[in-house]
């Protein structure tokens, strides 16, 4: 087969990734590329082991060898390489990354919710994407499965799952060791060890080390600046492993990690920003915007141009992220008599220790130096697996436990001059401009000039001194303790009806429960002092739940214990029909269920301030239904699968961030709505209660197309794409079909957030001999590109990231046998810039371009965050293998 029959079919995805350069260990992979790529790929998504173009499941398969080629030592770096994953970060990467799957996931800076996107690590669940965010060690595949996989993976896995199998012990004596030196003065050192011990015993060492300063710089104009260096790398892996073979039917797989992470992450930049203002005629004009005009009067230092990577911060302030994630498991397989055993149990605990200078500014307004967090998760499985009836069962049925134990600090508070900083925003909308002159002097009482006292009432006028004079208040150490206990029953069986045609059904029976206990404690009464305020403007721009933290300022509002449980018991399944008219080609359709449980929101901004209980921390549990029609092709020399797919979604769990917190709103479609079909989308909340019939809130549909090419024996060619139309129902309401949140006006017939429409990945292999001592090069290019998204969750215009692609290189050359390997790399080749998130700066302005558009009369004022993907990385890496 010549490439010019070829390229056709994979020219447009190579030009449209754009996309990049990289290389891996050469001499074995192009052994690969003669025999081993074409063989047949095993995968264990359907708890069995399987030829992955058997299965009918849409399933991607990422070898250690790709994951070499791409640079990705965590699961971050999937991006390049499966078109419907996509996994970004903000705040923090330990604990706000997020996984999505076909523009379904969660984000994760809410640790009371769980991720759409299951995570598995050697079988063991991962509770949150964040928590999976480490080194990965030695990888021996990645396996991507799209859409739902509850009936063997469980509550959480609605949108796919990721499943991580690391590198087992051999009974082979071995060894590798890498070195790797890069710009930013990254430094990464990887050795692995393995042999045997005796005839019954294996072990294998794994160690990984890797340093990198950050790319986020502080500024060195303004009082206190230090120029210090922000998202950097300082973490380290080790992991020890025994393989017991008691017997010639059973095998124990023994598994300890200890990962530690000590870094200062994640800085922020500002977005250019303007005043939105809405004209006497209903045009709307734009102008210098105030809000930052006022805070540069203060001092603050806004770099507002994100690609320059420069960042200011509180001097005493941090990003600090210190994790420390470890955990012990063993896996049991043994043969009884034609019956598989299988027992996974494992106990894990994470913890976290942050600070954040959560203005993301160096005035001292707003910050966190006590955020914790700790889980310690213990779960038990067994799987029981075998075939009757002359074979045309395959059946398995299994148990799982899990508890999980999780524990939460907070202390969110206003800073040293976070009082006099608001008391000029409130003054400023109350009185833009008087007669004689600005309402504004940072310099005086309540950012009131002499003239600017006029026209205001005295209650006014207390009101701003009691706002202006706050001074490091707020949380004093709110504490969250949640159990999770849950246990499930399973079964999936695959019935052979002739040699061509197969059915799989499955069925999962899963019971949840979650307890809280809470206990928040503020030491500010500023808004208890402006009780007599309440219903005026001054106290709803200062007070109100989610408008400036009101709840964090209040000692009387919230405070106080708080007790609740929630369970569910719910039923998920799957069914599916194969047929393959041949040995190389599997059609089949399918249908699946899915639910994620729900749980609290462990933030008091939950909570209601006139009359708060416990309850209003409650969310719901989201359910999917997916339909797939797919067919998968295996030639020698071309393989492709093909994937169509309808999902619906309902309660479906939006994580909301309100300036200060994040909160959990399910989100659930209707018929009918009170105020009639624009009810959900203007700035009042109080007429798009439901009186209809509820139905999904959220759906996703497309196909998905993945493809390999062997066109010679030292070239494999790569390709995939994703269509996935995201959307959210017309009319949609909160949960229990309470009016939606005012804050998510854009939200009703739009796309979901970080969801691109399109995505197209490539990858191009050439490993050509060298010479004639068995040394070979090696040329690999891979790389992604996405269409135009939304970074924030409620879709506001200021938060869209057009279309990017980015281009990853690896240049290399290795020994026989790949004995050493010497390669030179860049990730992000041409240093693109983009944003990974936009959000809304805490407490700096209000209003935004939709606000204002939709009718809002004050100016949209609202500052905005950059949180910036990675700039251009570049190294050499030098291996060895012994």
């Amino acid at each position: 087969m010549t490439m010019r029959k070829i390229w056709p079919s994979c020219s447009v995805a190579l030009s449209a990734c754009a996309i990049s350069l990289a290389l891996t260990p050469p001499s074995a992979f192009a052994a690969d590329l003669a025999d081993g790529a074409r063989d047949d790929i095993i995968v264990t998504a359907t708890r069995r082991s399987q030829v992955m173009t058997d299965v009918p499941l849409a399933i991607s398969a990422i070898s250690a060898k790709n994951l070499e080629n791409a640079g990705a030592h965590d699961i971050r770096q999937l991006n390049q390489l499966s078109p419907s994953l996509f996994v970004s970060s903000s705040s923090s990467e330990a604990v706000g990354g997020v996984a999505r799957i076909r523009g379904i996931g969660t984000v994760g800076d809410n640790p009371g919710l769980e991720s759409s996107v299951a995570t598995f690590v050697d079988g063991v669940y991962r509770s949150r994407s964040g928590v999976a965010f480490t080194e990965l060690g030695a990888v021996d595949r990645i396996e991507v499965a799209r859409g739902p996989q509850g009936t063997l993976f469980g509550r959480n896995a609605l949108a796919g799952l990721i499943n991580v199998i690391t590198t087992a012990p051999s009974f082979e004596e071995g060894g590798t060791a890498e070195l790797s030196y890069g710009n930013y003065d990254y430094r990464r050192a990887k050795l692995g060890l393995t042999g045997p011990i005796n005839a019954k015993i294996a072990y294998r060492l794994d160690g990984v080390y890797n340093k990198r300063d950050g790319f986020m710089v502080e500024s060195n104009d303004y009082p206190g600046a230090s120029n210090r260096r922000f998202n950097n790398r300082n973490r380290w892996l080790t992991r020890g492993q025994l393989l017991l073979k008691p017997s010639d039917t059973t095998t124990i797989r023994l598994i300890a990690d200890y990962a530690k992470r000590d870094e200062d992450c994640c800085a922020a930049a500002y977005q250019q920003s303007r005043n939105v203002i809405r004209n006497g005629d209903g045009s709307i004009s734009f102008g210098p915007n105030s809000m930052a005009a006022l805070m540069e009067s203060f001092g603050a230092k806004l770099n507002q141009d994100y690609t320059q990577r420069q960042v200011s911060i509180t001097p005493g302030r941090s990003f600090q992220s210190d994790v420390i994630d470890r955990g012990v498991s063993a896996e049991i397989n043994s043969e009884l008599g034609d019956v598989r055993l299988t027992s996974i149990t494992a106990f894990r605990n994470w913890e976290s220790d942050r600070g954040q200078d959560a203005d993301f500014n160096n005035l001292d307004t707003f910050y966190r130096d006590q955020l914790d967090q700790s889980f310690d998760t213990f779960t038990q499985e067994i799987r029981l697996n075998g075939k009757a009836f002359h074979d045309t069962l395959d059946w398995l049925i299994g148990g799982y436990y899990g508890h999980e134990t999780l524990k939460l600090a907070d202390n969110l508070r206003f800073g040293t001059q976070y009082g006099l900083v608001q008391g000029c925003r409130v003054a400023n909308i109350l009185l833009p401009t008087l007669p004689g002159g600005s309402a504004i002097d940072p310099n005086a009482l309540s950012c009131l000039n002499i003239t600017g006292q006029n026209g205001l009432s005295a209650p006014v006028l207390a009101g701003l001194q009691a706002l202006s004079g706050i001074n490091d208040k707020g949380a004093v150490r709110d504490q969250y303790h949640q159990r999770d206990v849950t246990w499930a029953l399973f079964t999936h069986n695959v019935i052979t009806i002739t040699p061509k045609l197969s059915v799989a059904l499955g069925a999962r029976f899963t019971h949840d429960r979650k307890t809280l206990a809470a206990n928040i404690l503020s030491d500010s009464t500023a808004c208890a002092d402006m009780a007599a305020l309440k219903g005026t403007s001054i106290y709803s721009l200062t007070c109100a739940n989610n408008v400036l933290g009101g709840n964090s300022l209040t000692a009387t509002g919230v405070d106080g214990s708080y007790r609740d449980g929630t369970s569910s018991n719910d039923w998920t399944g799957s069914a599916s029909i194969s047929y393959k008219p041949n040995d190389r080609l599997l059609t089949y359709v399918s249908w699946s269920r899915g639910f994620k449980s729900g749980g609290f929101n462990l933030d008091r901004a939950g909570l209601n301030m006139g009359a708060p209980l416990a309850t209003q921390l409650r969310f719901a549990a989201e359910t999917v239904d997916a339909w797939e029609l797919g067919a998968k092709y295996r030639g020698h020399d071309f393989r492709v699968a093909a994937t169509a797919f309808y999902q619906m979604f309902d309660n479906f769990q939006l994580n909301t961030f309100n300036g200060v917190s994040f909160v959990v709103e399910n989100i659930q479609g209707c018929s009918a709505l009170m105020g009639g079909d624009t009810a959900d989308s203007d700035l009042s909340g109080s007429n798009g209660t439901c009186i209809g019939r509820n139905k999904s809130g959220v759906t996703t549909k497309g196909v998905e197309v993945e493809a390999s090419i062997y066109p010679m024996t030292d070239v494999m060619i790569e390709a995939g794409y994703t269509l996935a139309k995201t959307g959210y129902r017309n009319n949609i309401t909160g949960g229990a079909g309470r009016g939606l949140a005012t804050t998510l006006f854009q939200l009703p017939g739009a796309a979901l957030s970080n969801a691109p429409r399109h995505v197209v990945t490539g990858a191009l292999t050439w490993s050509p001999a060298v010479g004639g001592s068995g040394m070979r090069a090696l040329v690999h290019l891979d790389g992604r590109f996405q269409s135009r998204i939304n970074v924030g969750s409620d879709l506001l215009p200021e938060k869209t990231q057009a279309g990017v692609a980015t281009i990853n290189a690896r240049l290399g050359l290795s020994g026989a046998d790949d004995g050493w390997n010497v390669a030179l790399w860049a990730q992000n080749l041409f240093d693109t810039n983009y944003r990974q998130t936009v959000a809304g700066a805490p407490i700096q302005g209000s209003g935004s371009l939709a606000t204002v558009t939709a009718g809002g009369s004050t100016p949209g004022s609202g500052l905005f965050l950059i949180f910036p993907a990675e700039p251009r990385t570049w190294g050499v890496t030098v291996r060895t293998k012994f």
